[in-house]
């Protein structure tokens, strides 16, 4: 069974990105179908899969990752717009594929991203 997986790393800090919330929807034309929340620990991962089992299965996804609450909740100073306040990564699935690592690289500045393994 495939499964989806993530974890944040805070180029800014030189650290995991810890407790950041983030949310996993599925893509249907302009609808977005709330799949799962979590909210990554200390080492910047979920502690499990946030898709798997009967819910993996080809599409178009969308992580949400609430990368402004996290700096804020760090102490940096971000304006009151700050540039990057939910970073979006819309990505697609192809369930024939078993696992699917969509890190996040982040500062309150830029990120990357990456299909990893």
């Amino acid at each position: 069974m495939g499964r989806l997986t993530t974890h944040v790393l805070d180029a800014a800090h030189g650290c995991p990105g810890s407790s950041i919330k983030i949310e996993l929807y599925r893509v249907d034309g302009d609808r977005l179908e709330h799949l799962a929340s979590a909210t990554t620990n200390s080492d910047g991962r979920c502690d499990a899969p946030l898709l798997q089992g009967d819910d993996y299965r080809t599409g178009v996804y969308q992580l949400q990752f609430h990368a402004g609450d996290y700096y804020r909740a760090r102490g940096t100073e971000l304006p009151d717009q700050a540039f990057l306040d939910v970073v979006i990564l819309r990505f697609g699935i192809d369930a024939e594929q078993d696992h699917y690592h969509v890190p996040l690289l982040i500062s309150p500045y830029s990120y990357s991203t990456y299909r990893g393994s």
